[in-house]
């Protein structure tokens, strides 16, 4: 059963209503990804496509490649673009992101973002559905994987962006050091200060330096209302600057 709904940005998203649907990560890693206004970026694991087209229609990148390996969730993308009238910007490729090469989009990339798969195999409970299984468990591919692929794709100084689960953060930490994408930006998500953290935003650079800059918690709630930095970030569809200081 489908869906269409208007969200932030006014976009016209079509959601499968017994998939994966629009949620809290999506819309704070597309405010995470910085503006590279003439670059070009890929999105792996794209899903409805919620990430890339809010990117477009903030004109984060002039060309973006949205990659999904499942041929319905690609469909769909394909779909949501045509809706919202992006198909000059947005690019749907259906594809493995373990067998994307560096020849795979022409150049090397200056940005990849992505939400992977947060469960190992075997972790928790399987999902019936099978769209939400694969987007959840590492069906197709580890996190390592993921970041094989970005070093891969993007050229020398390329920004890889994740929103990831902050019990695995030393797996994602670790995979990123071994395909040589150094971490340079952090930050952890909290539903609010009485909770422990829920996600975390990490912002990796391809041949990087040491040093990291992990920035203050973000709480997505205060009391029964939206902090005043969800707040920001609902208005600026991005971090306040106190969130992206190098």
């Amino acid at each position: 059963m489908e869906r269409l709904d208007i969200v932030n940005e006014d976009i016209k998203l079509i959601q499968n209503l017994s998939g994966l649907t629009y949620g809290t990560d999506a819309l704070l890693l597309s405010a995470f990804v910085r503006r590279c206004a003439r670059g070009r970026a890929a999105e792996f694991g794209a899903g409805t496509g919620i990430v890339s087209l809010l990117c477009a229609k903030r004109k984060k990148f002039s060309r973006i490649y949205a990659v999904e390996v499942q041929e319905a969730y690609a469909s769909l993308c394909r779909r949501n673009v045509e809706a919202n009238q992006f198909g000059e910007c947005i690019e749907t490729v259906r594809a493995d992101v373990r067998e994307l090469s560096a020849a795979t989009f022409d150049r090397p990339l200056d940005a990849v973002f992505a939400n992977p798969p947060y469960l190992k195999l075997g972790a928790g409970i399987t999902n019936a559905n099978e769209g939400k299984a694969i987007a959840r468990h590492e069906v197709f591919g580890h996190v390592s994987d993921f970041c094989a692929a970005a070093s891969r794709l993007l050229k020398h100084g390329g920004s890889f962006y994740l929103v990831y689960r902050p019990d695995r953060l030393d797996d994602l930490l670790m995979a990123l050091h071994q395909h040589s994408l150094a971490p340079k930006r952090l930050i952890m998500v909290y539903a609010d200060a009485s909770h422990k953290a829920c996600l975390v935003l990490v912002e990796a650079v391809k041949g990087g330096g040491a040093g990291i800059f992990v920035t203050k918690p973000l709480f997505i709630k205060t009391g029964d209302h939206d902090s005043e930095d969800m707040k920001w970030i609902y208005e600026n569809g991005d971090f306040h600057e106190q969130y992206r200081k190098k």
